[in-house]
This record gives C-alpha cells, sequence and structure tokens, in this order.
C-alpha cells in the first residue's frame, strides 16, 4: 500500500468522483444493464487485484487501477440494490455499515491490528481490500442519503467537506498527542469513508444537467477529466516513487546493515593505535 500523503487522497477523491460518473455513464449512456456492468467490472477488479497479490511491492498504476474499478463496483452494488431492488438508501447503509464493522472486527481479531501501514501478509491484504470495498459501497449509499434529504448536490458536498475537515483536524491532533483510545487508525478510515461520498457529490454536481442542479459537464466529460487527473498523478509517483513504504524485509536488511557498521565501527576504534602521552621531568 502507498504513504498516505496529499497525492494519496488527490487521487482517492478522483478515483470515487469517477467511480461515480463512470458507473452512471455505463448504465445511462452505453445502456448497459446493472447485471452486464457488475459482471464486466467485477471481472476486471478480479483480474487487477490478482496482479495486485501477484507482484510484492507496491506499484502505483496496479493499486490505484484496483481502488478505480472498486469504487465503481461498489457504486454498481448499492445502485442496484437500490433502483433495482427497491432497498432504501438507509438500509442499505445501515447494511455495508455492519459488514465494515464486522470485517474491521475480524481484522482486529487476527491481526490486532487496521494499520493499513502494517499490512505485509496476504491475509491483511485481503482484509484490508475487502474494507476498501465495504467503504466505498457505505460511503455510495450514505452519501446518497445525505444528498436526498438535503435536497441538492451542492449542499451535500459542502456538509461532506466541513464533515473531512473536522476529521482531519481530530487526526493531527491525535497524531500530536498521541491518542490511543481514539487514535490515528480510526480518524485515517474515517476520513477514508467519507472521500466517497465526498467525491459522489463532487461527480453529481459536475455532471449532472443544471435542472437537476449540476454543472452540466456530463457524465462523459467529467470522467474524462478526472481520468486524466488520476493518470498524471500515478505516473508521477510510479517515477518517482516518493509514496513507497519500505517492506518488513528491506527495514530488517537496513536495520542489519546499520548494525555491521556499528560493528565495523567499533572494530576499528578497538584496532586503533593508543597513544600515550609520557611527560618528560622537570629539571631543578
Amino acid at each position: 500500500v502507498p504513504q498516505v500523503m496529499a497525492e494519496f487522497w488527490i487521487i482517492k477523491v478522483c478515483c470515487t468522483t469517477v467511480g461515480e460518473t463512470f458507473a452512471d455513464y455505463m448504465a445511462d449512456d452505453v445502456g448497459f444493464s446493472s447485471q452486464q456492468n457488475l459482471g464486466m467490472f467485477g471481472g476486471i477488479l478480479f483480474f487487477l487485484l490478482a496482479c495486485q497479490f501477484f507482484f510484492k511491492s507496491y506499484i502505483p498504476v496496479i493499486y490505484w487501477l484496483c481502488v478505480v474499478f472498486m469504487s465503481v463496483e461498489g457504486t454498481l452494488i448499492t445502485d442496484g440494490l437500490t433502483d433495482n431492488e427497491g432497498l432504501d438508501l438507509w438500509k442499505s447503509t445501515l447494511i455495508f455499515a455492519s459488514l465494515l464493522v464486522i470485517n474491521f472486527a475480524l481484522w482486529v481479531y487476527l491481526e490486532g491490528t487496521i494499520d493499513i501501514h502494517s499490512i505485509y501478509t496476504p491475509r491483511r491484504e485481503v482484509l484490508y481490500w475487502l474494507s476498501v470495498f465495504w467503504t466505498f459501497a457505505l460511503g455510495t449509499a450514505f452519501g446518497d442519503l445525505i444528498s436526498e434529504a438535503l435536497g441538492s448536490f451542492a449542499n451535500s458536498l459542502a456538509v461532506f467537506a466541513c464533515w473531512l475537515i473536522f476529521v482531519a483536524i481530530c487526526w493531527k491532533t491525535a497524531l500530536y498527542f498521541k491518542w490511543q483510545w481514539c487514535g490515528p487508525v480510526f480518524w485515517f478510515w474515517s476520513a477514508y469513508i467519507l472521500t466517497r461520498p465526498l467525491g459522489a457529490s463532487i461527480g453529481d454536481l459536475v455532471s449532472q444537467d443544471k435542472e437537476a442542479g449540476g454543472w452540466g459537464l456530463g457524465t462523459t466529460t467529467t470522467s474524462s477529466i478526472l481520468a486524466a487527473i488520476i493518470i498524471v498523478f500515478t505516473l508521477w509517483l510510479q517515477i518517482t516513487k516518493r509514496d513507497q513504504i519500505k517492506s518488513v524485509v528491506e527495514l530488517e536488511e537496513d536495520s542489519k546493515a546499520e548494525i555491521r557498521l556499528e560493528a565495523v565501527g567499533a572494530s576499528r576504534e578497538a584496532a586503533s593505535p593508543v597513544t600515550v602521552m609520557v611527560q618528560a621531568p622537570v629539571e631543578a
């Protein structure tokens, strides 16, 4: 997984937004049914996750492609439950929130932590990607619920933006005071969940018709712009590797190298000649 920095959140919000707009594009403009979209994007996501697990190190292009298609798949599932099955948004919100809590509880029970910087085993990575998927499904349902309650995309965007700022402040405060009961990991996942409805609100505001309260750019233009932003930042990270986290093996190798250097330094000091200063007698 990547190091959490500014680029991480920029790409994450763009992924959630393009997940919303591209899912709408496939359903409304292309005309594919929910089952067709779910099957097609599910197959692509499965292939990308197989690649993600095959490579033992973090590769930005593969990782963020997984996030993009997971965003699309999560949106399709939630919209399908609402539009095709008639499931109320508050019910789907409750269902996905429960699944996410169960996933986190299982993760803590098995591994003792849900910190994304501790993901260096296949089981932890499976639990991580399941958590990511539930956050997308939950964020879609919760975002649509709030958007319908507030009556406009701009209002929901303002609410989620303020909420996210509050979470960011709490996150930094938890880091500064080293809170244990409600630490940085909790606030990270809170922010991760909230970026989904924030991105959905941005996508709807920009892409929807002006009669519906949007800017009228359309799903095709909006998805293309966001995809371009994701590509630029992802290639930047692929080239610079500035968001790379050293694996446990690499950290152990660095630690062993430091120990060897210290041992070499100590042996050199022990082998160096000792100069004894002899003071000549002072004549009377």
